[in-house]
């Protein structure tokens, strides 16, 4: 399986890290070895002095597909859960100033903490979902879904052109305002229509 994230899809997390609002989606990916299951602990990497947290809806790919039509994308996931896109954001500042790739800030190991996921059908409409992290206790994002900026299904045909789908791959949909530093004790729970389904320390 395979992580790709779509990065500045709310408009005002883009504003918030000074970048320009995308017209077509902005594409990175993790390795399988960034995921992190089961409300295990995350732990602080020694390179980086500055992870930041990004919460975000993440699809679940259910079966095979290349060159999806968007009309027909919402066929190819089944189930939505939560993740956190943990980022260099020290490191990612540095390769962007050099016209560096990302990947040192955002593929390193347990960078992807994910959920259990849910079947989207238990959902009347997935563009009226409200998301929201806390950190220890205080919340710190809210998100909701009507403020993407590319669908889930713009997202799904547009990848397809140039990367196939496969069962089981995972779709990070990109994460609102309110990003910020994670540091060690803190505990982060996040919440999907109100249902807590991340819940884990920084150690």
């Amino acid at each position: 399986m395979k992580i790709i994230a779509i990065g500045r899809n709310y408009a005002e997390h883009a504003k918030e890290l000074n970048n320009p609002v995308p017209t077509t989606p902005v594409i990175f990916m993790k390795p399988d070895t960034a995921l992190l299951k089961d409300n295990k602990p995350f732990y602080l990497p020694d390179f980086s002095s500055e992870i930041h947290y990004e919460l975000e809806v993440v699809l679940k790919v259910c079966k095979e597909g290349k060159h999806i039509a968007e009309k027909f994308a919402s066929n190819y996931f089944d189930e939505v859960g939560l993740g956190i896109d943990f980022t260099a954001r020290d490191i990612q500042g540095k390769h962007k100033e050099k016209g560096l790739p990302w990947e040192l800030a955002k593929a390193f190991d347990h960078s992807a903490p994910i959920s259990i996921f849910l079947p989207k059908n238990d959902f009347e409409n997935l563009y009226d979902l409200n998301f929201e992290l806390k950190i220890n206790g205080e919340t710190r994002q809210q998100g909701h879904t009507k403020n993407l900026l590319f669908s889930f299904e713009k997202i799904i045909s547009f990848v397809s052109q140039y990367i196939t789908l496969k069962k089981g791959d995972l779709i990070f949909t990109g994460t609102p305002e309110g990003v910020g530093k994670i540091n060690q004790g803190d505990k982060l729970e996040a919440s999907l229509e109100g249902r807590q389904l991340l819940n884990f320390e920084v150690k």
